[in-house]
């Protein structure tokens, strides 16, 4: 007859481990949709209320004159590009800080404040931003977003996208 001998010295170990594993398991310790950065991921921030209202006067950017003016009839579609960490924290046109996590966006003509929907027509995913900054400044594309915007219309890793931009309401005047 074959006798098995229990092994003991491996006890602590084995209970340690499940142990650690079932308080792994309850933890609870925050969102499972933060990011690091402290920053929502995968569904999509209303766009912030409190950027103003400001038309602006007309300039110049390498050479190319814009004139800002509020255009309620704006429906376009182009490229759309993204700007993140290099510029989070540094003022924008509005003069306030920009904030990479926030669902905003850069337009050369039309106001700040004035909220657009863009759509990416590669995945059909779509998100409302307020114009917050000025930009981009290439003719080759019609808007730049904010990093939480790219994001949640899929294209941060291609870096541009095909969009069409659609004005929605206009900025908050006051």
């Amino acid at each position: 007859m074959i006798r098995f001998r229990r092994n003991y010295s491996t006890l602590p170990v084995a209970i340690f481990l499940s142990a650690t594993l079932a308080l792994a398991a309850c933890g609870g310790g925050g969102n499972p949709r933060q990011a690091a950065s402290g920053a929502p991921t995968g569904q999509a921030k209303a766009p912030p209320a409190d950027i103003p209202y400001k038309l602006g006067k007309p300039y110049t950017v390498a050479g190319v004159r814009y004139v800002p003016r509020d255009d309620r009839s704006y429906d376009r579609t182009g490229m759309a590009s993204w700007y993140g960490k290099d510029f989070h924290g540094k003022p924008a046109a509005t003069g306030r800080p920009y904030n990479m996590y926030e669902m905003t966006a850069a337009h050369t003509t039309l106001p700040t404040g004035t909220q657009v929907r863009v759509t990416n027509l590669e995945n059909g995913r779509s998100v409302i931003v307020v114009i917050a900054d000025r930009g981009p400044f290439s003719k080759k594309r019609i808007i730049d977003l904010s990093y939480a915007a790219a994001n949640h219309l899929g294209f941060v890793n291609q870096g541009t996208a095909k969009v069409r931009v659609t004005y929605l309401r206009p900025a908050r005047q006051g």
